[in-house]
């Protein structure tokens, strides 16, 4: 197992172009890897990549994408097909919204730069199977990626992500030019989310590192009988990738399967359990010690405030009056049990009542880009409404344990 200088591999004049851009070249377990490291904002990179696999050398090619990235970069229609009552039951809206926020900021460097980004990892899959070339898809789902960076990150954490998100999805200022430049030797994800990655090490350890061990396992896996495979990845991923080549010792599955595994929720919902408890405990004393006067008037506060802010958050989405009364009866249970959470009750009924068109899923992209098309297309709304409902019930929940203690000891 070596790596070879890049001088012993010089090339004649025509084969010159793809070589010149960042590469390197590990031999390991007799299979000799070609990283061609690319930018994914840069045609050069699509002209290297065409050029690398029509040149006919490699026997099998890896591409830094996973099945769902793959479908939105070469299937403009895969979203209008999603189940969106599907995703909020599942609980996977947080995660819909962040590939939306990155859809959203490759759509405004399209825009800019007049190339599609990860066009040339789109284009080294169709000419690798063009060509009838074993292809593999390296990378690790990209919703494994985000659980395991939100798994790492605190509560605080977690909102200042959310707010990002939010922030990614509504602004449509032109991408800064050192992003670009960053993105040019970066990565797609990173780049997404490249200021609060750069200030929290542990995404950044999810987004990067965790990928560039999970894609050089990956690449051992799949070699099978190739001996010269090529691996199409971003610039960024370069060193890590080759690095673990080289000196990974752990079987391919371990590392993987290490790579993908997600921390369980734990089976005792303790903070559920908490609020649980401080309720009945303040609905109790309440009616022991006041009598039916005082602990009437604590679960009047509750249901008050949690019901009254959840189905505000729900109004001011433009939820649909189902939707709304919705928000109102689930968001006094919210806190006791997540089946019972007033944002996917009402987000729900929203898509079951004002069910999104085809239409709302083929202009979502475009439409997330201003304040007005999240309120105006239904798949947009549907989110809006998810969110605002649960920040109102989360507000409502500490206004009114707060109201219940003054009650019980003022």
């Amino acid at each position: 197992m070596r790596t070879l200088p890049l001088s012993e591999h010089e090339a004649p004049a025509a084969e010159a172009d793809w070589r010149a851009q960042p590469h390197a070249i590990v031999e390991r377990d007799g299979v000799r890897y070609t990283l061609l490291g690319t930018a994914h904002v840069s045609r050069a990179s699509v002209d290297a990549v065409r050029a690398a696999i029509a040149e006919g050398g490699f026997d099998a090619v890896g591409v830094e994408l996973d099945e769902q990235r793959l479908d939105a970069i070469s299937d403009p229609e895969a979203l209008a097909r999603l189940d969106l009552v599907k995703v909020l039951r599942e609980g996977k809206t947080p995660l819909f919204a962040a590939n939306l926020a990155m859809a959203s900021y490759q759509r405004r460097l399209a825009e800019q730069l007049g190339i599609e980004p990860g066009a040339e990892l789109k284009a080294a899959v169709e000419d690798a199977r063009a060509r009838g070339l074993p292809t593999h898809l390296i990378d690790r789902d990209v919703g494994l990626t985000f659980r395991r960076a939100l798994q790492r990150l605190g509560w605080w954490q977690r909102a200042k992500l959310g707010g990002g998100l939010v922030a990614g999805l509504i602004v449509d200022d032109e991408v800064a030019e050192h992003d670009i430049e960053k993105l040019k030797q970066g990565d797609m994800l990173q780049a997404s989310f490249s200021e609060f990655a750069e200030q929290t090490p542990e995404l950044y350890d999810a987004l990067i590192a965790e990928r560039d061990r999970y894609m050089a396992a990956r690449l051992r896996a799949t070699a099978g009988n190739a001996r010269e495979v090529l691996a199409v990845v971003g610039a960024g991923h370069l060193d890590g990738l080759a690095r673990h080549l080289r000196e990974d010792d752990a079987t391919p599955d371990a590392v993987t399967a290490a790579l993908e595994a997600v921390k369980p929720k734990s089976k005792l919902p303790v903070l559920e359990i908490c609020i649980g408890v401080f309720l009945l405990a303040g609905f109790a004393w309440g009616f022991a010690t006041g009598g039916f006067d005082v602990g009437a008037d604590l679960l009047l506060y509750w249901v008050l405030w949690t019901g009254g802010l959840g189905a505000l958050g729900c109004l001011v989405a433009g939820g649909h009056p189902l939707s709304i009364l919705g928000a109102f009866v689930s968001s006094p249970f919210t806190p006791l049990h997540p089946a019972l959470a007033s944002g996917t009750v009402s987000a729900v009924i929203e898509a079951w009542v004002r069910k999104p068109t085809y239409a709302d899923f083929m202009a979502l992209r475009q439409d997330v880009n201003t304040v007005r098309g999240w309120w105006r297309n239904r798949v947009a709304r549907v989110l809006v409404n998810f969110f605002l409902t649960s920040l109102g019930t989360a507000i409502g929940v500490w206004t009114g344990g707060a109201r219940m203690l003054a009650r019980l000891f003022g």
